[in-house]
């Protein structure tokens, strides 16, 4: 059987020889140019090379490649791109990457909230006055002080941009009163609000400074009911171991709670306690230096700040237990010693 098929083969070939010549002779003498007619029994077949354009989910972009081929020059806006990029790369993942747990600073100098060799009066003990201690001009820092001299520098920038919109709607003049009377509208509430403490009437001297009160006292009622028991207002305190002072607003007992309190005015709404930036770490600065000044015979663990609004929309309280104001004691603490080292490096530098 096999030498049949090769003899089968041979015959295959000699036959597609004499092919070939009889072709070859008849093209020739017919046509000039020779031609040759090759005929084989062997084809090579090749590989079809693979498109890569095969593999892409066509009906996933037909939207996109219509939208490109529809125009010559198609418009792109940041909606159309924002648009093609969620149908090529999906929606935009709004998770975030777990922060990694940055080791917390401890204050170099640390000293305690609660002074423990302080002698305090009985929680029950009657007062015969309110203290309202000035503030005397000492040759240490104040608090608001400290706090500006150390600002975050994202915080800094916040404030600087917000600065600069407003001078560029009010212009410079314009800005200087805007201040002003903010600055204004804070001294009126704060007296409005003594006045109140002590059992006072408002003065009526100036009608329109009164009105503008009025909105925020409307806005603290339902704080002022939670508060009994009011031993200081607008009292000068002094950390006699850190050395820095301040003014407190009031303390008082705030549903049963003795607390540093401190009144805020706002334009906008502050529902959380981290919307009031830095006034935890005042408040905290204020608990410590009470606890540390032998003026105060009480000692204070716990603060409130209170937002309060122009248009007399219901205030904002926040309580801080004794917890969050050791927490923000340690920060206060932290801020303390920058302010300290930069008053160093600035002397230095002077000196120098």
């Amino acid at each position: 059987m096999l030498l049949l098929g090769m003899k089968s083969l041979e015959l295959l070939t000699r036959k597609s020889g004499k092919l070939k010549m009889l072709l070859t002779e008849h093209f020739c003498k017919t046509q000039g140019p020779c031609v040759c007619l090759c005929t084989s029994s062997y084809l090579r077949s090749k590989k079809k090379k693979e498109n890569g354009y095969e593999q892409v989910d066509q009906e996933r972009y037909m939207n996109l490649v219509r939208s490109v081929t529809s125009s010559k020059a198609s418009p792109q806006t940041p909606e159309t791109l924002f648009e093609e990029d969620n149908l090529i790369y999906g929606p935009v993942s709004k998770f975030k990457p777990p922060v990694k747990d940055v080791e917390a600073k401890i204050p170099k100098n640390w000293v305690p909230l609660i002074n423990s060799n302080k002698r305090t009066l009985p929680p029950n003990s009657d007062r015969k006055h309110l203290l309202k201690i000035g503030l005397q001009r000492h040759k240490v820092p104040s608090v608001t002080s400290v706090l500006q001299q150390t600002m975050p520098l994202d915080q800094a920038f916040y404030l600087k941009r917000w600065k600069q919109r407003m001078i560029l709607a009010l212009g410079k003049d314009g800005f200087a009163e805007y201040t002003k009377n903010i600055l204004l509208q804070g001294k009126l509430f704060h007296a409005a609000l003594e006045s109140v403490f002590l059992s006072e009437e408002v003065p009526l001297k100036e009608p329109e400074k009164d009105t503008t009160a009025s909105g925020y006292l409307a806005s603290v009622q339902h704080v002022l009911r939670d508060i009994s028991g009011v031993k200081a207002l607008e009292s000068a305190v002094h950390h006699e171991t850190l050395h820095y002072s301040g003014l407190v607003d009031c303390v008082a007992e705030y549903r049963g709670q003795l607390c540093v309190i401190d009144w805020k005015t706002s334009e906008k709404s502050k529902p959380y306690l981290r919307n009031t930036f830095d006034n935890p770490l005042q408040v905290a600065a204020y608990t410590g230096a009470i606890n540390h000044d032998a003026n105060y015979d009480f000692q204070v663990h716990c603060g409130l700040i209170v937002v309060s609004y122009k248009d007399g929309s219901p205030a904002h309280p926040h309580f801080m237990d004794s917890d969050l104001c050791s927490q923000y004691w340690n920060k206060w603490l932290l801020r303390l010693e920058e302010y300290t080292e930069k008053e160093k490096n600035n002397n230095a530098i002077e000196t120098s």
